[in-house]
């Protein structure tokens, strides 16, 4: 008599896989609060470093600024802020003599260009005054949504949030909020930022990027906030 078949063997299941939990996309309340105190008391009264003497000269710094140090910035300016403070008085020298004085700040054609193009839709557009208006600032020659912030929060007190490198590394590497775009990181410190720091926020951070925490080798052992940091970049 044949022998019965065997019945075939059940396979085991494969032992489930856990997945490791996404980073979250925002640091702690409790946490954000903290590193803002700390940041506040060791500089209560944050500035930026560009020089100006008024919201026109401060836009134009700005302007200048990009891809160059406030240093460098500085002391370009120092000499044509003398010669003209205003749109008017830029549009008089022209763009041949705004070129010479910035001479040694990098991409200086193209920025000589943008300042008295913008200095003209000043003029032409706004009387000449500065816009306090995100939108209209943004229309101008070489202003983009960092720049407009920057002079929104310095010249008109608002609570803006201006990402520059510095500020995007720190935001990722504490982190605060996390993103893979400047608009991404501003959006969220708006979001988690408590409105008691809100104005001086972008600053601290800033100047924290700057001088602490640096993009090669952060100096945790003199940071303030180095026991919230969960950075795999600390140093201590």
């Amino acid at each position: 008599m044949a022998g019965r078949k065997s019945a075939p063997a059940q396979k085991q299941a494969a032992p489930a896989t856990r997945r490791k939990p996404a980073p979250r996309k925002f640091a702690d309340p409790t946490v954000v609060r903290e590193i803002f105190a700390r940041l506040r008391a060791a500089n209560p009264e944050p500035k930026g470093e560009l020089e100006y003497v008024n919201p026109y000269t401060l836009l134009v710094a700005v302007v200048l600024s990009a891809q160059a140090t406030d240093a460098g910035v500085n002391k370009a300016t120092r000499a044509l802020f003398a010669a003209a403070d205003t749109p008017q008085k830029m549009l008089a020298l022209g763009e041949d003599r705004v070129r010479d004085y910035i001479k040694t700040i990098g991409l200086f054609r193209n920025k000589a260009k943008n300042v008295v193009a913008l200095s003209e839709k000043l003029v032409r557009e706004h009387g000449g005054i500065v816009p306090r208006d995100a939108a209209a600032l943004e229309a101008l020659p070489g202003v983009g949504r960092k720049t407009a912030n920057v002079v929104r929060n310095i010249a008109f007190g608002e609570a803006t949030i201006a990402v520059d490198t510095h500020l995007f590394r720190v935001s990722n590497r504490i982190p605060l909020a996390r993103g893979k775009t400047p608009l991404e990181v501003e959006l969220g410190l708006t979001k988690i930022v408590p409105p008691d720091f809100a104005l001086h926020a972008h600053h601290w951070l800033i100047l924290h990027g700057r001088y602490v925490c640096k993009a090669r080798r952060p100096e945790c052992e003199r940071c303030p906030i180095a026991d919230l940091c969960t950075s795999a970049d600390k140093t201590i």
